[in-house]
């Protein structure tokens, strides 16, 4: 069955340490994708999702501004993130979802832990949804995000750890429906 991400009611997070003693959290708020999910055969399934790196939001307009500039997403050149499973596997608690990410023109394989999916359920206006969280770590070295600052009594501005957080709102298709 395809199902489409509904991008007002889905996030796509991050955090990272800052300063070697806090995390630092982000968000990336315009993303979209489908899921073509066969519950039978989940090994059959495809996950592909899409986000505007321009819609970076860390609640500072400067670090922002930062994070789009060439220091880090270059979104001038790269102005999109995105995720094509190439292997899905269910699991006791739901799925292990292996994919290509693609960040700055770099793709390299990352594994979501994503949870099951929620029992569909019916909208206000008549679409048929289910949700689902999923979780990943990555270094941002691995993507070409080098960039960092020495600190004064040692360490570094910017950690290599990024901890991924999705949280997905997924509308069946129409023609989903009518099959």
């Amino acid at each position: 069955m395809r199902w489409n991400i509904d991008p007002s009611h889905s996030t796509a997070e991050f955090s990272i340490r800052h300063l070697m003693i806090t995390n630092v959290k982000g968000r990336f708020g315009a993303l979209t994708g489908t899921v073509e999910l066969d519950a039978d055969h989940p090994e059959s399934s495809v996950v592909a999702v899409t986000i505007d790196a321009t819609s970076i939001d860390t609640r500072d307009d400067k670090r922002d501004a930062h994070l789009r500039s060439p220091d880090f997403f270059d979104v001038a050149q790269f102005p999109t993130l995105t995720f094509q499973s190439t292997k899905v596997t269910r699991t006791d608690d739901g799925f292990e979802v292996v994919g290509d990410l693609t960040i700055r023109g770099i793709t390299k394989a990352v594994t979501l832990e994503v949870e099951g999916l929620s029992n569909p359920s019916k909208d206000p206006w008549g679409n048929t949804r289910v949700g689902t969280s999923a979780k990943a770590k990555i270094n941002r070295k691995d993507w070409g995000l080098l960039w960092n600052a020495a600190l004064e009594t040692g360490g570094v501005l910017v950690g290599e750890q990024i901890k991924i957080s999705i949280d997905v709102s997924l509308i069946a298709a129409a023609a989903a429906i009518a099959a």
